[in-house]
């Protein structure tokens, strides 16, 4: 009964977002078992250059990462939003481990598989690791950190998952972290810096296909989940960047006029030759940006750490 109500839940709400006369789909949605495996290999590519440069980050700075993290505290809770599999989390934990920090290690993730695997992987190779993973959307996770998890917390929001939002989202999504913080927490986030926008533009359109067979699988899960009746053939996936805005976005594209019929809420969208359904947003940053961005929820900026190209940021921020 539970397992109805929640895909009727979901059916809902992608079916509001087909209804829109921009037509958009959430990337909450991309992460089932399916889309989570595929995202992994899309960080494998080489034209995926987050993943290597945040790890180049990690691994240049992560004795001054942990000095910020703790530096004469007693225990600290490292709190990993949308954690993932964790394997650049792993350099920072190897080096508080090797610093006898005393830490929890708290990752959160709204696919289960993902964080399964994670904690599998974390225990072989850091036994003695406290690690008390939790499955979730981690918007709801918020408003409980305070009052679960009183020692100093440091919040990791990294891999520049905040560029799935939109600029509002993103204050308010900020804010909202701000306001469960105490005064001696930290944010600790990744944010994808402006760049060639040729380098930005082959990320999201690999040769292989796989940011495409991505964007797919979410048809593919509403077949298989909400009863859907998407024809994958009937659709094409057209990513772009504008960068003058900094903004790279992924959309489906219907080829033909269809009508798609949901058999969970029984309702169906009609869509048009060559409308469109944006899947992704994925936004850009240059300093001055990041700096407005604190501000304007709450946080001051203490430190900033780039890779070697100046590709990608992560920024260290305390409540202003």
């Amino acid at each position: 009964m539970h397992r109805t109500i929640e895909l009727t839940h979901v059916a809902l709400e992608v079916i509001a977002g087909l209804k829109l006369s921009s037509k958009q789909i959430s990337s909450k949605f991309f992460y089932d078992s399916e889309g989570s495996r595929i995202f992994q290999q899309i960080m494998r590519m080489p034209e995926y250059y987050l993943t290597d440069c945040e790890a180049e980050i990690f691994e240049t700075h992560k004795r001054a990462i942990g000095s910020f993290f703790c530096n004469d505290c007693f225990t600290v809770d490292l709190v990993e939003l949308g954690a993932g599999d964790g394997a650049k989390t792993k350099i920072l934990i190897e080096d508080l481990i090797s610093e006898k920090v005393n830490f929890r290690y708290i990752p959160v993730d709204i696919s289960e598989d993902a964080v399964v695997q994670l904690a599998g992987a974390m225990k072989q190779k850091f036994p003695d690791l406290t690690l008390e993973p939790r499955i979730g959307d981690y918007f709801h996770m918020i408003e409980n950190l305070s009052r679960e998890y009183p020692n100093r917390k440091v919040i990791m929001f990294l891999g520049s998952n905040l560029g799935n939002f939109d600029h509002q989202q993103s204050i308010s999504f900020l804010t909202g972290i701000s306001q469960v913080m105490s005064d001696d927490d930290l944010f600790f986030i990744g944010l994808d810096l402006k760049k060639d926008p040729e380098v930005i533009r082959k990320a999201y359109d690999d040769s292989q296909g796989l940011t495409r067979e991505f964007n797919l699988n979410l048809l593919t899960r509403f077949n298989r989940e909400l009863g859907a009746n998407f024809d994958l053939k009937g659709f094409m996936h057209a990513p772009l960047y504008d960068p003058q805005r900094g903004t790279a976005m992924s959309f489906l594209v219907s080829t033909r006029d269809q009508v798609v019929r949901f058999a969970v809420t029984d309702e169906s969208i009609s869509l048009k030759q060559w409308e469109t359904i944006q899947t992704e947003l994925s936004q850009k940053y240059d300093l001055a940006m990041i700096e407005a961005l604190a501000e304007a929820s709450g946080f001051q900026v203490v430190e900033n750490f780039f890779d070697s190209r100046h590709y990608f940021v992560n920024s260290l921020w305390r409540k202003a």
